[in-house]
């Protein structure tokens, strides 16, 4: 059903169902954003709502969500952030995101070579390694910027192919993020008791994401951010080395100190809400069927970014187990790398982890600046010795 409409509804009732399910049923045990991701991901394979949109067959509800949605709620869920919690855990998310970046890259070379990318993928293989480089360190616009610089947006088949696949393994690495931390926790050396007490299990979010909402309050709050996108917007045009998210990010600090701001009331549930959908979407892009249509190209293209991703997350999560870094800082800076700041901003606020959610976003930002340059470096040096 391709229906704007009926998308919309199809998406508000996942994420109701999925939050229902997660305090009234055994589901509670996977949280509401894990549980989103796959109940929309399964709507989306079994054709009841489009799977993924392109240029081809655009979805405008899916665009909508992430051009105006995902940063709303990046912009609501900043407005409480205390900046002095935020300070404890900067130095070692900043730590762990870089690592996990040159985990990435190390990941992608040894991906290729496993595969050898040169005969399953063909002469594009280079640029192919230096495409996901860039997109599992900063995000879509680092991808697209290589892609672009190489022409390989030519080859339709090939440049498809790698969307599917992106979106496929960024998806099913948000549902590790989220349940991987309740697991390491029983492992993990010295943990504090702070983070203990918060970490043990699925936080639901009930008391803080219930709120009374007031028509004057919505409508400040929903004014407020969607004038701040835009001015946004228009400051990263004048300043192109500069990501809109960094002003937005700035303009909600900068508005959360202000008394009468932190009063009004909905913040936190109009901002998860509006995350749920952007999580619904990612479910949505994860689309089998486009993988089996690829053939051996899908399955080769699966093969390196799984076995990248995979060494990413190991070196993310072993080097925050030797610095004795507990495992929510690790899964949010892995999923700043390979999801960006919004997927780091839903994963921190579904571990119940409000001092990590500013951190998520900058480092998610200072991936857009690292990604083209990781990427590029990929192409030209990374796969000499193939």
């Amino acid at each position: 059903m391709q229906d704007p409409v009926f998308v919309a509804a199809a998406l508000c009732v996942f994420v109701a169902v999925s939050e229902w399910l997660v305090r009234k049923t055994v589901a509670r045990h996977l949280g509401t954003a894990l549980l989103v991701i796959l109940v929309t991901a399964v709507a989306a394979n079994v054709g009841l709502i489009p799977a993924g949109s392109s240029a081809e067959a655009p979805v405008p509800v899916y665009d909508g969500i992430f051009a105006y949605l995902a940063p709303l709620a990046i912009f609501l869920l900043l407005l409480p952030v205390n900046l002095r919690d935020v300070l404890k855990a900067g130095k070692s998310m900043i730590v762990l995101f870089l690592l996990g970046s040159v985990g990435v890259a190390g990941g992608i070379i040894i991906g290729m070579w496993v595969i050898d990318g040169a005969t399953s993928i063909g002469p594009e293989f280079r640029v192919l390694a230096g495409m996901f480089t860039g997109t599992y360190t900063g995000g879509s616009v680092n991808f697209n910027t290589i892609a672009l610089e190489y022409d390989v947006v030519r080859d339709g088949v090939l440049y498809a192919g790698s969307i599917v696949v992106d979106n496929i393994v960024t998806t099913i690495w948000m549902v590790v993020t989220l349940a991987l931390p309740r697991v390491l926790y029983r492992f993990w050396p010295a943990r504090p008791a702070a983070v203990n007490a918060e970490s043990e299990g699925p936080t639901l979010g009930i008391e803080i994401d219930t709120e009374e909402l007031h028509p004057i309050d919505l409508g400040i709050l929903l004014g407020l951010g969607f004038f701040c996108i835009f001015v946004s917007d228009q400051l990263a045009a004048v300043f192109p080395a500069i990501p809109s998210a960094i002003f937005l990010t700035a303009l909600a600090l900068i508005l959360g100190q202000i008394s009468w701001v932190q009063r009004l009331r909905g913040m936190r549930t109009i901002g998860m809400f509006a995350v749920y959908l952007f999580l619904a979407v990612i479910g949505a892009f994860c689309d089998l069927a486009a993988l089996s249509e690829l053939g051996s190209l899908g399955m080769a293209l699966l093969g390196f970014t799984t076995i990248a991703v995979l060494i990413h997350g190991l070196i993310t999560f072993l080097a925050a187990y030797v610095f004795r870094v507990d495992p929510d800082i690790a899964a949010v800076a892995s999923q700043a790398n390979v999801g960006g700041g919004t997927s780091a901003l839903a994963v921190a606020r579904s571990l119940g982890r409000e001092d990590l959610v500013l951190p998520g976003i900058l480092v998610g930002s200072l991936g857009y600046a690292v990604g083209t340059f990781l990427g590029f470096a990929v192409v030209e040096f990374g796969l000499n010795f193939l």
